[in-house]
């Protein structure tokens, strides 16, 4: 009759599932409010609301500024005067005089072609650097979406948790008070259930963390609240050999097409500031007209190189040369750590997928089942059925976070291989 007394409260029964009602109509509205994201959606607002895309935009523009610049004339001046004449002596005319000239400096044809050549070079340093944004800007994206959907499992793992240990805590709650278990299986159940709790709401902030993660590299693209949907992708059959992914690295990657660009722009430079030693001649024309006597002139004006011989910009501009070469040689050294980084990552990775789906994950549950079972026929503790559980909801988030560090370091991958480029907007 105790027992009956307990389970049925109607008052205490009523309230926990009018509470129960309100939080689930709270739930389903917020869920209704939200707007449902996928990754290809969000991938299609790159170009239009990516700050670092754009940046990069602005390079390629201002290379292309620099190339028209290249390739303009200087333009020529014109020198007008006037003033007046008084004649000295017997015979001398008296009366205004005036004067008219334009001066056009000549481009010199190899110093127009080496100021085109570092144009030329830097348009096409600022295009490789603009596909190498474009990859990692994509890259980052799916990272950030991914891992959204990381912590929107954990989430769930979390609240399932919370559910279970809730309901164990109301179980052995009421056989205490019956005087069926003893009094530390309640104080290890409440504690287990505060322990649920506070691991739910830490799911909660990394979820709300990741979305706004992904939507600082969106600003206001974004709704403030979405919600993501997707799954990981198949990973692939198979990957090539390490060898063949640090060619193919070296020969597709746009940083380092970028930074060679970058060797042949300061080469061009050298190039060009030593061609700029020569005098460059500027051609004069014009007409002087005095009282009594008008004056055509052609004159060719021709700089001296005694006092500067450029031996400064032409220094500096080897110095640049120096110092591309040298990064080059150290971005490939980067790259290539960053691809045996990833590719060990994967390997890694990729062996504990398999080992959870080869059975740990199937083990781990049925000593839950075990655990559970044996706990209520009364030939385990309360405490061997609570490790059990976490045991279970540890393998399970270990195998979540595996197939997500596999997905990462594939995602890596990709990008070293330069794999989406043939997705890049024109």
């Amino acid at each position: 009759m105790q027992l009956l007394g307990k389970l049925f409260q109607p008052p205490l029964a009523i309230s926990r599932h009018f509470s129960l009602i309100l939080a689930l109509s709270a739930f389903w509205q917020c869920s209704l409010s939200a707007e449902i994201l996928t990754l290809p959606h969000v991938l299609s607002l790159l170009e239009t609301h990516n700050p670092s895309l754009a940046n990069a935009q602005a390079r390629q523009e201002s290379a292309q500024a620099a190339w028209v610049t290249s390739r303009a004339y200087p333009n020529p001046e014109l020198e007008i005067g006037g003033g007046s004449s008084t004649g000295i002596g017997p015979g001398s005319l008296n009366g205004p005089n005036e004067q008219a000239y334009i001066s056009q400096p000549l481009d010199l044809p190899f110093v127009r072609e080496a100021r085109r050549k570092v144009a030329e070079a830097g348009i096409t340093s600022a295009d490789e650097a603009s596909r190498h944004v474009w990859l990692t800007v994509r890259s980052q994206t799916r990272m950030a979406f991914y891992e959204i959907l990381r912590r929107q499992a954990e989430l769930q793992i979390s609240r399932d948790n919370e559910q279970l240990l809730t309901q164990i805590r109301d179980k052995i709650k009421l056989k205490v008070e019956v005087g069926e278990a003893p009094r530390y299986e309640q104080v290890k159940s409440e504690a287990e259930a505060l322990n649920a709790l506070k691991l739910r709401e830490s799911a909660e902030t990394r979820v709300e963390d990741a979305k706004s993660a992904l939507r600082m590299m969106f600003g206001p693209a974004l709704p403030h609240q979405y919600e993501a949907a997707g799954d990981l992708p198949a990973p692939p059959a198979s990957l090539p050999s390490l060898d063949n992914l640090r060619e193919e690295v070296l020969d597709k990657q746009p940083i380092l097409q970028q930074f060679r660009a970058e060797i042949q722009k300061a080469q061009a430079k050298v190039t060009f500031e030593q061609h700029l030693r020569y005098p460059q001649p500027t051609l004069k024309a014009g007409v002087q007209q005095d009282p009594g006597l008008k004056q055509w002139q052609i004159n060719i004006i021709v700089p001296l190189p005694l006092w500067n011989q450029r031996q400064g910009p032409i220094g500096e501009a080897a110095a640049e040369l120096k110092q591309a070469e040298a990064l080059a040689r150290q971005q490939e050294f980067q790259v290539i750590r960053e691809l045996e980084n990833a590719y060990n990552r994967y390997l890694i990775a990729h062996r504990q997928v398999e080992t959870f789906k080869a059975g740990l994950l199937k083990e781990a549950e049925t000593v839950l089942k075990v655990a559970e079972a044996a706990y209520r026929l009364g030939e385990r503790s309360i405490i061997d059925y609570l490790d059990a559980q976490r045991t279970y909801r540890t393998v399970r988030n270990d195998y979540i976070n595996a197939r997500f560090d596999r997905q990462i370091a594939l995602i890596d991958l990709e990008r070293l291989r330069a794999t989406d480029l043939e997705e890049l907007p024109l």
